[in-house]
C-alpha cells in the first residue's frame, strides 16, 4: 500500500497580450527550497487568438525547465551523498 510521504506547492502564473503568453512557475519542495522557470509562447499573426492555448505552451516550457533543474538538483545531490560521480539522470 503506497501513502502519500510529502507534497510539493505548485504555483503558475500568466502575462498576457494578443501575441504573447509568459508564464513563470514555482516549485515550493517541503524542506522550503523553491524553484522557478519561465516559459515563453508566441502566437502567429495569422492564428486564431486562443489566450488558452498560450498559457498551455507557455506553461508547459515552464514546467519543463523545472523538472531540468529538478533532475540537475536530484543529480547533484546523489553525487554529494555518494562521494562519486554518478551517470546523468535527465536523458
Amino acid at each position: 500500500m503506497m501513502r502519500t510521504a510529502v507534497g510539493w506547492h505548485v504555483e503558475l502564473e500568466f502575462q498576457e497580450d494578443e501575441q504573447h503568453t509568459r508564464a513563470v512557475a514555482m516549485v515550493r519542495l517541503p524542506d522550503g527550497t523553491e524553484v522557478r522557470a519561465q516559459g515563453h509562447a508566441s502566437r502567429h499573426r495569422v492564428d486564431a487568438n486562443q489566450p488558452r492555448v498560450g498559457e498551455e505552451i507557455a506553461g508547459a516550457r515552464a514546467l519543463n525547465e523545472i523538472a531540468m533543474q529538478l533532475l540537475t538538483k536530484a543529480h547533484m545531490e546523489i553525487d554529494d551523498a555518494s562521494g562519486r560521480t554518478s551517470h546523468p539522470i535527465n536523458v
